[in-house]
C-alpha cells in the first residue's frame, strides 16, 4: 500500500496544481475583460504587452502562427481572441427590434482578409449605405478582419458569423423579414472564401459550408452577395426560390480592384456606391454595376470577370414588399475609412 500511495501522490500533485492553475488563468481573463474601469470599445479593455526583454536572436523567425507582423500597439492576439464575446455582444446590442407590420430587412456584413483596408472600407461603407439610406438603421451587424479596428468591430470568423445569424435570427420574423448577408474578401479557385487576421488560426468558409451554416436557422428570405473571385461557385450549393445570390465573378473567373490604386473592390464600388445609389432595386443595382465593371475590365485589358445573380420567385416578391415599406434616403457619398493598401485581383 505505501508503494501505491508513493505512486499516486505526485500524480495527483500535479492534477490539483494544473486545476488550480487553470482556474487561476480563467479567473485572470474574466477579470481582464469585465473590469468596470476597462470600456468596452477603448484601448483599456486591452493592456498592452510588455516590452520584451529576449534576445532578438533567440526571437521564432515566423511560421504558421508568428505574430512577428502584428502592429506592437494593437492587443496581443490572445486578447483579442478572449475579446470576441464583449465585442460580438456589443454590437449585438446594438440590433433593434423589427418594426411591426412591415418587411424587415436584416442585414450582416463580413470583411473577412485582415491584410487588405479596401475590404474594412467596403464593410464600414455598407453599414453606414443601408443605415441612412435603405431603411435598414438599427439593423446592420459589421464583422471584419483589420488591425484598424481589433478593439471596436468583433472579428470576420465562421464562429462570429453563426453567432451573428443566431443575434439576428431572434430579431426577425423568420416566415417574412429578409436577411442579407454580404461577403467581401479574397477568393479561390476551389471557392473557398479567405477568412484571415494573421498569426490567428481562423477556418476558411467555403461554398460546400455556407449552405450548413444558414440552414442552422429556418431563414425563407435569404439575399447573399459574395463579392471575391471566383464566386460564382457559391451560387448552385445556395440557390432556392425564395433566395437571391449575387457574385462579383463566375465560378472561373477572378474580380479585380483592392489594388494599391483602390479605395473599395471593383464590384463593391459598383454595385453599393455607384448602382444603390440611384436604385433600392438589387436585379436593377446588379445589372448596372455589371455594365460598371465591364467599363473598367475593358479600359484596362483585363478578361472579364462576368458577374453572376440568381434568383427565384419568392425573393423577388418579397423584396418588391420590403421596398415598398420604406423610402430611400439621398445618396451616401464614400469616404474610406481606411488608406488604400497593395494588391490586384481578389
Amino acid at each position: 500500500m505505501k508503494r501505491i500511495a508513493l505512486i499516486l501522490l505526485p500524480i495527483l500533485a500535479f492534477i490539483v496544481g494544473a486545476v488550480a492553475m487553470a482556474a487561476w488563468h480563467n479567473h485572470q481573463t474574466r477579470l481582464a475583460l469585465t473590469s468596470n474601469n476597462r470600456p468596452l470599445d477603448g484601448p483599456a479593455l486591452f493592456a498592452p504587452p510588455p516590452a520584451s526583454t529576449a534576445d532578438p536572436a533567440q526571437e521564432p523567425d515566423g511560421g504558421l502562427l508568428s505574430d512577428a507582423n502584428w502592429p506592437q500597439s494593437a492587443p496581443t492576439p490572445e486578447q483579442v481572441i478572449y475579446a470576441q464575446p464583449n465585442l460580438l455582444g456589443h454590437e449585438i446590442t446594438q440590433l433593434k427590434p423589427r418594426t411591426p407590420g412591415k418587411v424587415n430587412l436584416y442585414a450582416i456584413v463580413f470583411a473577412g482578409d485582415g491584410s487588405e483596408n479596401v475590404f474594412r472600407n467596403e464593410a464600414e461603407y455598407f453599414d453606414k449605405l443601408f443605415s441612412e439610406r435603405l431603411g435598414a438603421r438599427g439593423h446592420v451587424l459589421v464583422l471584419e478582419n483589420n488591425t484598424a479596428s481589433l478593439t471596436t468591430r468583433p472579428l470576420a470568423t465562421w464562429s462570429n458569423l453563426e453567432d451573428a445569424l443566431d443575434a439576428v435570427a431572434a430579431k426577425m420574423d423568420l416566415k417574412q423579414d429578409i436577411l442579407l448577408v454580404y461577403f467581401t474578401t479574397h477568393g479561390s479557385e476551389d471557392h473557398t472564401l479567405l477568412v484571415d487576421m494573421d498569426p490567428l488560426p481562423l477556418d476558411q468558409i467555403g461554398a460546400s459550408d455556407l449552405p450548413g451554416i444558414l440552414a442552422e436557422h429556418p431563414f425563407k428570405y435569404k439575399v447573399v452577395v459574395v463579392n471575391a473571385c471566383y464566386s460564382g461557385g457559391f451560387i448552385p450549393p445556395l440557390q432556392g426560390p425564395d433566395s437571391m445570390i449575387i457574385t462579383a465573378a463566375r465560378a472561373d473567373r477572378s474580380s479585380f480592384g483592392c489594388g494599391e490604386q483602390s479605395q473599395l473592390t471593383w464590384f463593391g464600388h459598383a454595385f453599393l456606391v455607384d448602382a444603390l445609389n440611384r436604385t433600392d432595386n438589387f436585379r436593377q443595382a446588379f445589372k448596372l454595376a455589371s455594365l460598371q465593371v465591364a467599363t473598367w475590365e475593358k479600359h484596362d485589358h483585363y478578361e472579364p470577370s462576368d458577374p453572376q445573380i440568381s434568383f427565384g420567385p419568392g425573393i423577388t416578391a418579397q423584396l418588391d414588399k420590403w421596398r415598398d415599406a420604406f423610402k430611400p434616403g439621398p445618396a451616401i457619398p464614400f469616404t474610406p475609412t481606411l488608406a488604400v493598401s497593395t494588391g490586384a485581383a481578389q
